[in-house]
This record gives structure tokens, C-alpha cells and sequence, in this order.
């Protein structure tokens, strides 16, 4: 699948003129997955969702005893902003002169104009630079002057720059100084120098917007190795002789930006954040409060529950409003009151204030939703410009899967993802193929990570848990027969379990092939899906209704997946081409309109704050 072609409107703009002139363990109750796969109890690191075998004792072939390998996560990285570079003006300044007696501008007048060029020094991203000179070379004329002034497509383009906030980007990256309008015709050399330098920083700035506006300021795979989008090319060169003609210049340029609903909903929202005022109580969105703890946020919870919550809430425990409203001090007295309002708006009601009971009656503070729905207009430009009618739409901040159909969501559900130290990454893709009754094949880092020092204790625990084991050439070989502490981190053997009602990936499994080996599957741990923190996963996207999916993707009845699973292990193409989108937006619109705010399960905001900080350094150093 690829991007929305926005290069192609380029052409098609062109063509038109000539035509007519873009783990967290589970409960306690539940079961824990390795005792269900292994029949033992595994013991867990302190840090969720990290798994931790029995202590190796193995040695290798030559008696050494061998350290336990591992496979490195991916990483985040500290991103580096590409820096403008100096356009290198040479060919233009040296393109052959014609002087034209005549005080209006010509041809012969923009080679002349082009001496002016000397000493000037304009900054502008590597592939921009090379493309004006480019341009110009082939082409000497002005775009953005008639006569001795700014014309009319100038003026435009300039509005559409000091726009540029309405689609949350910075429009001091896309200023230009306009030559005044006023000059003496006898000093026309020194006019020539001024409208010369005015062209060419508006093509670099009009260069700079069309590309922020297609793909984003951000290289998103520069982020991190959870992050991974196809690069799209845009055709500068196509984009500069469509300005040439004049035809249109805002629908031109604005044509560049995501032509979604949902892009249309995160514009209006941030306009509405900017007119709004703050919240007339805020409340530290990390706090984390446990009974019997002390927080000066504690007396503002109180009057928020008792104020915006449940209007019984205020009348069931007013004597204990009234007695400890006031205090620091989370008394055992309050968590009663703490426990119906998290009940009252569907949050579990454990009495411990987190992050969601706070944004569940203080709201997110202004500041937070404005920057949420800025990452998202961002992220939203990674992607293609128009979602498609049918599509897959998973978002991983919200624990939600949606499918829709003819623009419309017909189906929707919670799911479970990744935990924090095996985070599902951020992509899109193409659905294609539905297992029933699935094998599991066991990923290489699982293997490592979490099976093998067992293995080296009781090499034929694989045997007798479920799993075939085959070597290089697809053969069938005993787990037991496999001296596993000769192995470090690459393991010259596939494991996978075969399919039951233990089963990892539970009855059902839908592919997109990607190399993050990331699908859609059931579980058999459903409790999970009653959580309202939901990163559980190696990494895969869990589905609390998959039987739905499967039947939405295929275009089928939930009777006929039914009738398929009862026949036992088979496969089946997707016959239509559905994308896929392993989304993370913490401010995505509803159905509605409405835009949802969610937390940042893997701080990949305060990640993608550095990377927009960092170019705004590399673009405005002075500021």
C-alpha cells in the first residue's frame, strides 16, 4: 500500500492548465500465560510485563558455563533535526545576461537580476535548495513578481503562510519580507537585487510548507525503531511549475494537507482550545495517590467529585466531604467516595487516584489538549492523505479497534497491546489473510528472551507443552534432542504452538505481513479486556471481539466464521485490499466529531516534542 499520491496532483494541476491555457501480569485470578503454555508458575520482574525464567545453569559444549542472551528491544533516539544548508547559487548567478532597456521585468530582466544573488544567503532543507537552482536554471522567470513588485500569487501564498497555525504548524518557518512597495526608477539595479532575493526565499519557503504540509516537520523513523512509515517523495520541481501558472495558488498549496474527516475535526478543535479558557480547577494529570498518602491535588479531587461527578456523590458522603474535603491526607474515610465516582463514570473502582479518575472529572488541562491535538495533526501527515473508505483503524492509546465501512464505523471494540518494554509499533499496512484455529509461531526475541533459560534446564519442556520445534531446513526435530545452551541469541530453530484452546493467539489470527511480525488475534486471557489499562502484550494487538473482525474484513457472516472454526486449523484470503493502521493519536475524533483525549501509554508524545523542538531550532536558530 502507499501513500496518497500528492505528486499527482502536481500533474494533474499541470495538465488541467494546459488543457485550458497527500507486562503488566494479569490478576491474580487469572492465569498466567506461561503457566498455561508451560504448567508452572513463572516469577516476574519488579518492571511490568518482563518475564523471567528459572536462573540458567547451563554450559556449552566446551564446559564454559554461558551467559543468558538477549535480544535487544528497539530503541528511541534523540532525534536530529536535518539543519537548512546554503543554496548555492553559481549556476543561476552565471546564466548568460540580454539587458533590456525597457523598466519592466522580462526574461532578460530576471538573468540581470540574478547578479543580485551575490553575497545573499538563503537557508533551506537540501533537496529544497537543490531544486530551485534546479528550476531557475531551466527556467529563468520570476513566479512571485510582475513589474517591480510582489504580484497577486505572491500575495496569496504569503496569506497562506500566516495560516499556517490553523494546521498547527509555525508560520515564522515559512516568513518572508516583502520588497517595499515604493522605489525610485533610477536605483533600479538595487530593486532588481531585492525582488530577486524575494523570489527565491518564497520558493524556498513555498517548498518548505508543501513538504510540511505532505509528510510532517518530523522524519518519523528518525524517532524511534517503533516508528515506521514509507517515505514519499515529492516532485518539487512539478510543484514549482504548477505555481508558475498562477492558477489557484492557495487551493494549490493547501492542497497538500490530509483531506480526512478527522484532520478536519483536530483543525477545528485547536481552534476552539485557542479561544477557550483553562480549566477553572486543574489537576496534576500524572497523579498518582493511594490511600493513606498525602498530595496538596487531594482537596481539589474532592470538590470536582463532589461537584461535576454523580449529583448523589455529593449527598451519600457529605459528612465526609464536609470532614475531610480539605485535607492533604487520603484517609481511609474518602476512598468509599473515591471508589463510587471511578464506578459512576465506568472507571474500575480500585479507590486509587491515577491519571484517568484525574482526567475524568478535572478534564486535561488546556495546555495538555492543545499539544495532544498538535502531535496529531503532525502524525496525521505520516500518513496517506485520504484513509480510504474501508479500512482498519486501531488506536493504541485508546485500546480501541474499529472497522469501517464506506467511511463508517461498523464495528468497534477494546483491545490489548504491547506493554511498555514490548510496545507495539506505529504503522500502517494491509490486511490479507485470516487464520483459523492458528499456529503460534513463537518469535525469535520470545524465544530468547523468555524461553530459553528454561530450555537450558529442561530441554524438552516444548515437547510436552504443545510446540513443534523444526530446524533450518523445515524438519521436525525433538526439543529435547536440541543442546540449547550452545545457542546465545540467534537460534537456528523455529518454534511454534499448535493450535488449542491454550493456544497464545486463541481462535483466531488476521495478517498483515509486516517485518514487526504484528497481526490481530484472540486471547484466552479475556479477563484483560475489563481493564482500563490494557498493555499487556508482547506487541500484537489483541481483540476482545475477534470474530467480528474476521467477519468484517472478509466481508462475511459471524455465522460462516463460525462454521470455519469448527472444521479446525485453515486459512483464507482477504480478498478486498483493506488498509490497516496500528495507529497512536493521544487526541483522536469520534464517530461524532467529538476529540477524544487519551494518555500517552509510551511517552512517544514527550519524544515527538523534542523532535518538533529540534527543528524549530535547526529552522529559526536566532529565535
Amino acid at each position: 500500500m502507499t501513500k496518497g499520491n500528492r505528486n499527482g496532483r502536481v500533474v494533474a494541476w499541470t495538465l488541467a492548465l494546459s488543457l485550458t491555457a497527500s507486562l503488566v501480569p494479569p490478576p491474580a485470578s487469572a492465569q498466567n500465560l506461561f503457566e498455561i503454555l508451560f504448567g508452572g508458575p513463572v516469577k516476574h520482574r519488579k518492571q511490568r510485563g518482563e518475564l523471567l525464567g528459572p536462573v540458567s545453569r547451563a554450559k556449552s559444549r566446551d564446559g564454559a558455563r554461558a551467559a543468558a542472551p538477549k535480544i535487544a528491544a528497539p530503541i528511541y533516539y534523540t532525534y536530529k533535526a536535518a539543519s537548512p544548508e546554503k543554496v548555492d547559487f553559481t549556476a543561476l548567478r552565471s546564466l548568460p545576461q540580454t539587458v533590456s532597456a525597457l523598466p519592466v521585468l522580462t526574461l532578460s530582466n530576471f538573468r540581470e537580476a540574478a547578479a543580485g544573488l551575490t553575497g545573499f544567503e538563503l537557508s533551506a532543507e537540501k533537496e529544497v535548495a537543490k531544486a530551485l537552482t534546479e528550476y531557475y536554471a531551466a527556467n529563468p522567470e520570476f513566479i512571485w513578481v510582475s513589474g517591480f513588485s510582489a504580484n497577486g500569487r505572491a500575495q496569496e501564498a504569503l496569506r497562506v503562510f500566516g495560516e499556517a497555525a490553523s494546521h498547527g504548524l509555525v508560520p515564522a518557518e515559512y516568513a518572508v519580507a516583502v520588497p517595499p512597495a515604493g522605489f525610485s526608477i533610477d536605483d533600479t539595479a538595487n530593486r532588481l537585487q531585492e525582488l530577486i532575493r524575494f523570489e527565491m526565499t518564497m520558493s524556498a519557503r513555498a517548498l518548505r510548507y508543501i513538504r510540511d504540509a505532505q509528510s510532517g516537520r518530523v522524519e518519523p523513523n528518525k524517532l524511534s525503531g517503533y516508528h515506521d512509515f514509507p517515505v514519499e517523495a515529492l516532485d518539487m520541481l512539478g510543484a514549482l511549475r504548477t505555481l508558475a501558472t498562477g492558477y489557484e495558488t492557495r487551493e494549490f498549496l493547501e492542497s497538500f494537507h490530509p483531506r480526512t474527516p478527522e484532520y478536519a475535526a483536530l483543525r477545528v478543535e485547536l481552534e476552539a482550545l485557542d479561544a477557550s479558557e483553562e480549566n477553572d480547577i486543574v489537576v496534576d494529570a500524572k497523579l498518582l495517590l493511594r490511600p493513606g498518602e498525602t498530595s496538596a491535588e487531594l482537596p481539589k479531587m474532592v470538590t470536582l467529585v463532589s461537584t461535576k461527578g454523580d449529583e448523589a456523590l455529593g449527598t451519600e458522603f457529605a459528612d465526609v466531604i464536609a470532614q475531610h474535603g480539605a485535607s492533604e491526607v487520603y484517609a481511609p474515610e474518602l476512598v468509599p467516595l473515591f471508589k463510587a465516582a471511578q464506578q459512576s463514570v465506568g472507571l474500575k473502582p480500585d479507590g486509587v487516584i491515577g491519571p484517568r479518575t484525574v482526567a475524568a472529572f478535572a478534564g486535561r488541562s488546556k495546555a495538555d489538549r492543545l499539544q495532544k491535538v498538535l502531535y496529531a495533526l503532525e502524525q496525521l501527515r505520516w500518513h496517506p492523505s485520504e484513509l480510504g473508505p474501508t479500512r482498519v483503524f486501531i488506536n493504541q492509546p485508546a485500546y480501541s479497534a474499529s472497522y469501517y465501512e464506506n467511511g463508517v464505523e461498523q464495528l468497534a471494540m477494546r483491545t490489548v497491546i504491547g506493554t511498555a518494554s514490548n510496545q507495539t509499533t506505529f504503522f500502517y499496512d494491509e490486511i490479507e489473510q485470516v487464520d483459523y484455529n492458528p499456529y503460534w509461531g513463537v518469535p525469535q526475541s520470545i524465544i530468547v528472551n523468555e524461553m530459553l533459560p528454561r530450555l537450558r534446564q529442561d530441554p524438552g519442556y516444548l515437547d510436552r507443552a504443545g510446540y513443534e520445534v523444526t530446524d533450518a531446513k523445515g524438519r521436525r526435530v525433538s526439543s529435547s534432542s536440541i543442546n540449547w545452551g550452545a545457542y546465545g541469541s540467534k537460534i537456528p530453530f523455529s518454534v511454534r504452538q499448535t493450535p488449542s484452546e491454550a493456544n497464545s493467539l486463541g481462535e483466531l489470527k488476521i495478517l498483515f505481513p509486516n517485518k514487526h511480525a504484528i497481526y490481530m488475534h484472540d486471547t484466552p486471557q479475556k479477563a484483560l479486556f475489563e481493564r482500563d489499562a490494557r498493555a499487556f502484550s508482547h506487541g500484537c494487538v489483541r481483540l476482545q471481539d475477534p470474530r467480528g473482525m474476521a467477519a468484517a474484513v472478509l466481508g462475511k457472516s459471524r455465522d460462516y466464521v463460525a462454521e470455519k472454526l469448527a472444521k479446525g486449523h485453515s486459512t483464507e484470503k482477504v480478498a478486498r485490499k483493506i488498509p490497516v493502521y496500528v495507529a497512536y493519536f493521544t487526541a483522536w475524533p469520534a464517530p461524532s466529531g467529538e476529540v477524544q483525549y487519551f494518555d500517552d501509554v509510551y511517552d512517544r508524545d514527550s519524544h515527538l516534542k523534542a523532535a518538533l523542538d529540534a527543528t524549530d531550532a535547526a529552522r529559526l536558530p536566532s529565535s
